[in-house]
């Protein structure tokens, strides 16, 4: 079984910037890809980030491309989303998730394990 446990969420203003991190438990993390999918109140969940299993291969949905940076620390087992440049309409609750494989996809499908998330809020 793998816990995932996300922290770094808080209250700041448009422009600031935060950073995400996703402590995983169990064996085997450097095995898998991981991502970051964001829900804000009443829309669905989207994707956010996804990186390989290696680290060498990332992946943005469109709203956050050129300010979000998505890293992982295999030694750590953790990974991280480095948010700048935050703006309103990033304002949502942030889950990490493990996918099933080592290829980081953008459909939540892919995912096998999610962490219970930490909220962002971005006040104008």
């Amino acid at each position: 079984q793998v816990q995932l446990v996300e922290s770094g969420g808080g209250l700041v203003q448009a422009g600031d910037s935060l950073r995400l991190s996703c402590a995983a438990s169990g064996r085997f993390f450097s095995s898998y890809a991981m991502g970051w999918f964001r829900q804000a109140p009443e829309l669905e969940r989207e994707f956010v980030a996804a990186i390989s299993f290696s680290g060498g291969t990332t992946d943005y949905g469109t709203a956050v491309k050129g300010r979000f940076t998505i890293s992982r620390d295999n030694d750590k087992n953790t990974v991280y989303l480095q948010m700048n440049g935050l703006k309103p309409e990033d304002t949502a609750i942030y889950y990490c998730a493990q996918s099933k494989d080592s290829i980081g996809r953008a459909y939540q499908n892919a995912y096998s394990y999610w962490g219970q998330g930490t909220q962002v809020t971005v006040s104008p």
